[in-house]
């Protein structure tokens, strides 16, 4: 019995640790709260600026005006953010990489989008920017409580706000 208390406390112990090694687009560091590491969260800040970018530009060009309105900020702010994130990174203060096109999931999302117009791109568009902002919120929150970098945390935390905003208006166009 007590070897396997002593295994079953070694696997709590060391399930930290093994999520934060685990990559953080599995969704197990999500799960369990864990902070992404720096070059997960700048790869995924900046993945999902592009998402937002990209898919408002069209909601600008095909949705109604509540959502025309909408759009036109999530490209404004997500502009911003993506010139601050990557002024960290040239600046020298973050180490990472930031990538030079969205992951194959946003493309997809993306792509289907293209392909909607009228009501069905505006529901398609309002779904996607809620989940989009939740995952956001999220990512921002777990790295802005317990990143590994000063600047990058602090820069996380200034900047969550703003994101559970967005949240609060695609949760409202979703009404």
């Amino acid at each position: 019995m007590k070897p396997f208390l002593i295994a079953g406390l070694a696997v709590l112990i060391a399930s930290p640790v093994l999520a934060q090694s685990a990559a953080e687009k599995t969704g197990v560091n999500s799960a369990l709260g864990v902070a992404p590491k720096t070059e997960d969260f700048v790869a995924e800040a900046a993945t999902s600026d592009m998402f937002e970018i990209e898919s408002s530009k069209l909601a600008v060009e095909r949705a109604d005006a509540p959502t025309k309105a909408f759009a036109e900020q999530m490209v404004k702010d997500h502009q911003k953010t993506t010139q601050e994130l990557k002024a960290l990174v040239s600046g020298g203060k973050v180490k990472a990489t930031i990538p030079q096109a969205m992951t194959s999931g946003q493309k997809s999302m993306l792509d289907k989008l293209k392909g909607l117009q009228g009501e069905d791109f505006t529901k398609q568009y309002h779904s996607d920017q809620e989940e989009a902002h939740e995952d956001a919120v999220d990512l921002f929150k777990r790295y802005g409580d317990e990143g590994e970098n000063a600047d990058l945390k602090a820069w996380a935390a200034k900047t969550r706000p703003a994101l559970e905003h967005h949240l609060q208006m695609a949760k409202d166009l979703n009404k």
